[in-house]
């Protein structure tokens, strides 16, 4: 029970400091606001995978876990309680993000953080945008915590690297998801195109773990 308590802890912690960012500081209207954004969410995962790292792995993400279930290294009970935990913990994130746009008087560009494809932007860019850049960050999280071809101790800061890199680019695409339970809280309080694009945000990201999973599997696997 411990790691399903880690995982909700460790995403509720993601969720309110990477949608916190964007809320408390004026969106991600301007390059300087997206670095702002994508460095909260990848210094959050930084941050939890060597607190939460060592009892549950910190996936903090549903994509990740079907990575790791895909590839061999977890079971489905596991796996499905690792996501549902997940979602609690994005969900109490969003919750009190929503108490403190309640009761602070602010000028909101947005009160929730949540994901939804840009304008101009159609909705097979924004699924493919997703599954593409899920595809990259949990084959980086497969491939450093490898337990043989791994980077050990630094998992968690190439990770968190990746995650801001990631949200670099896909930030004036889609938001940046990558991670179903990140956008499934934000768009129950948002509703809206939000709500109506979450399929998007909850199929592309899992078609993308399971891709990166079969890669991975290919090449470590591979023979020299």
């Amino acid at each position: 029970m411990k790691r399903y308590l880690a995982e909700m802890v460790g995403t509720m912690t993601l969720v309110l400091i990477g949608c916190g960012s964007a809320i408390f500081n004026g969106g991600c209207g301007t390059p300087a606001q997206v670095l702002m954004v994508a460095t909260a969410f990848g210094l959050s995962v930084v941050a939890m995978a060597y607190t939460i790292g060592g009892i549950s792995g910190c996936h903090i993400n549903p994509a990740i876990t079907l990575g790791c279930m895909l590839s061999g290294r977890m079971g489905t009970k596991d796996g499905l309680m690792y996501m549902l935990f997940q979602v609690i913990g994005a969900l109490i994130g969003s919750t009190i993000l929503y108490l403190l746009t309640s009761n602070i008087e602010f000028a909101y560009v947005t009160k929730t953080g949540a994901n939804a494809c840009s304008s101009g932007v159609s909705l097979a860019g924004g699924f493919i945008a997703e599954l593409v850049f899920t595809f990259i960050f949990v084959l980086v999280v497969l491939g450093t915590t490898d337990s043989k071809k791994g980077a050990g101790n630094f998992a968690g800061l190439a990770i968190g690297l990746s995650l801001v890199i990631i949200h670099i680019v896909c930030i004036p695409i889609t938001g940046t998801s990558v991670n179903p339970a990140r956008s499934i809280a934000p768009a129950l309080f948002e509703g809206g195109a939000a709500l109506s694009q979450l399929w998007l945000f909850i199929v592309a990201p899992l078609l993308g773990a399971a891709l990166s999973a079969t890669v991975w599997r290919g090449i470590s696997h591979a023979k020299e």
